[in-house]
């Protein structure tokens, strides 16, 4: 942006017109000489900061300066506005009466019709409810809400953090991966309420054996991750799993009920078993695998032989590579709809697949997988296919513009050709990129980011739309996602399930979808099945809804069917 000319008697407010909109916007503005002296600041200015105009005439805006930034960041400020004209970003000021705050400030060069600089113009908001907000979610989206001990994103991060300042130190460290025996059977038998209050209580019990230094979470349903920090000999590990296993083998006294459960616990050691935090854990759940199916109740260290895990898993990787390669997978629909207009608004493609030696294999079976093995690639190939595809039929249908949204596997998308090979698929069939989404979760945009922000950017640029998902299971992070060309933000549906029966639940789907608007984002809530559940995502303002309260995935076959008998319904009234 070029430097700003000022218009002819501007500060003689012609009409009081401008000097009435200069009292009256809510930003502040501050006007200083060339030489950074204030000369004019209008109403807002003295009600965000505390100094009326008498008191900051002629001085400059250091006074206002919190501490907070250092030389180097206004060195760049004024770098931008020498050579732009402009600079915009977020700074701290302090207030009269000391208070510091977050504010978001553009200041603009004012030259004469000679080009001679004259003026410094700033006009700034203050952002300090967003930043409160932002702090809020961070803290809740790094913390179990059920058991308030950390969660799997944040056990990520700390362990990652362990791990990076262990690299030269000879220190030792062992995450144990905790997975109850039969809790499955206590929440179908004694129901979902009692199951909750014992992982409370579980939890309670586990962390009576963490010292200061060590991490624990909740990674997940029942599942709990410990790393033991800095450890001489692995026995030391051996201990501490001697030790939860027989702290929850002590009954439990929920609801006047007695119960008891067991604890299967798989170790893992590092650097000796790896030196990444997803490996680390991988194996630590291999062998706790290992440890239920020998028994139960009792630990497992990893060993080189549970990667080959059984022949199923064998016979499981053929059995795909032929089925991708003879294109016998298909797709299935799951509608998503407008919460405002009660519409159809498109569609998640979802694959599945019916092996002829194993019968139906579930997703959650297949897809990691086809990630460990590198056939992702070639089965995302396949998948956007099938949909482009199912497309050309909806066509002949009468149905030309349904978006369908796809997830793209982190290892596709990473890939150098990605953008070259998805564009061939669509073109191939004659497809527009703007009726296809992508979805991509939080940790694939999170790596390289600008590599992926060029990416994205061209993506968007060539018609397609970017959805996050999965949103609250990986960074949570809702700072990071305007420098994404995003659409989309869909949360997953591990905070929706519970958004009616815990507060802390509301709390976080409320903020993600206030702050997902701010940044111009419409918001997806998935797994949604009650009736109940869809009355407060629609108080929350949540824009779109998908969920078995609306429809199972279905064929494409049936979809044209659903979508007709949907129409119907909407005009009858029984929507």
């Amino acid at each position: 942006m070029k430097n700003q000319q000022a218009p002819e008697n501007f500060y003689l407010y012609p009409n009081n017109l401008v000097e009435t909109i200069f009292h009256s916007t809510t930003e502040g503005i501050m006007i200083t000489d060339a030489e950074m002296r204030i000369s004019l600041v209008n109403s807002a200015f003295e009600s965000l900061t505390g100094y009326i105009m008498e008191e900051v005439r002629g001085k400059t805006p250091k006074l206002l300066q919190s501490g907070k930034q250092d030389a180097s960041f206004y060195k760049k400020m004024w770098e931008d506005l020498n050579n732009k004209g402009v600079w915009r970003g977020e700074i701290w000021n302090r207030r009269k009466n000391g208070d510091i705050y977050p504010e978001i400030l553009t200041i603009t060069s004012i030259v004469d019709t000679e080009g001679k600089l004259t003026n410094y113009f700033g006009i700034f908001s203050d952002i300090s409810n967003k930043k409160v907000i932002e702090k809020e979610l961070e803290e809740l989206t790094l913390t179990d809400q059920l058991t308030s001990i950390s969660n799997r994103s944040s056990f990520n991060e700390l362990l990652f953090n362990l791990i990076t300042d262990s690299k030269n130190s000879p220190s030792k460290h062992a995450i144990l991966f905790i997975d109850l025996d039969r809790f499955k059977q206590i929440n179908e038998t004694l129901g979902n309420e009692v199951g909750d209050l014992l992982l409370i209580e579980v939890a309670n019990r586990i962390n009576t054996v963490v010292r200061g230094t060590d991490i624990f979470a909740r990674y997940g349903g029942d599942e709990f991750l410990l790393a033991i920090n800095s450890m001489e000999h692995q026995k030391e590990a051996v201990h501490f799993a001697k030790d939860v296993i027989k702290k929850l083998n002590k009954p439990f006294y929920i609801n006047e009920e007695e119960i008891y459960i067991t604890s299967s616990i798989g170790i893992s050691i590092y650097p000796q078993d790896g030196v990444e935090v997803e490996k680390l854990i991988h194996k630590a759940d291999k062998a706790m695998y290992f440890a239920k199916q020998n028994g139960r109740n009792q630990y497992a260290f990893y060993f080189e032989e549970l990667k080959r895990d059984s022949k199923r898993l064998l016979l499981l990787e053929a059995e795909l590579r032929k089925a991708i390669q003879a294109k016998k997978i298909t797709i299935a629909y799951q509608p998503k709809v407008s919460v405002d207009k009660q519409e159809i608004i498109g569609v998640e493609a979802l694959v599945r697949w019916t092996s002829d030696k194993l019968g139906f294999v579930s997703p959650g079976e297949f897809i990691p997988l086809a990630e460990d093995t590198g056939l992702i690639i070639p089965l995302s190939e396949l998948i956007i296919e099938k949909v482009c595809l199912d497309i050309l039929d909806w066509r002949k249908e009468g149905i030309n513009k349904l978006p369908v949204s796809i997830n793209i596997a982190a290892l596709h998308f990473q890939q150098d050709d990605f953008i070259e090979r998805i564009n061939e698929i669509v073109m191939q069939y004659n497809c527009s990129p703007q009726q296809l989404e992508l979805e991509l979760t939080e940790r694939t945009v999170m790596h390289d980011s600008e590599g992926i922000v060029s990416k994205l950017i061209k993506l968007k640029n060539m018609g397609f739309k970017i959805s996050i998902d999965d949103f609250g299971t990986g960074y949570s992070s809702l700072s990071y996602l305007n420098r994404f060309p995003l659409n989309y933000l869909k949360i997953d549906s591990s905070f929706i399930q519970r958004i009616t029966s815990l507060k802390d639940k509301q709390a976080i789907v409320d903020s993600i979808i206030l702050m997902a608007h701010r940044l111009h984002l419409k918001v997806v809530a998935e797994g949604v099945e009650t009736k109940d559940q869809v009355k407060l995502l629609k108080e929350m303002d949540c824009d779109i809804i998908q969920g078995y309260y609306y429809s199972k995935p279905i064929p494409s076959t049936e979809l044209l069917d659903f979508l007709e008998l949907w129409d119907i319904h909407k005009q009858e009234g029984n929507i």
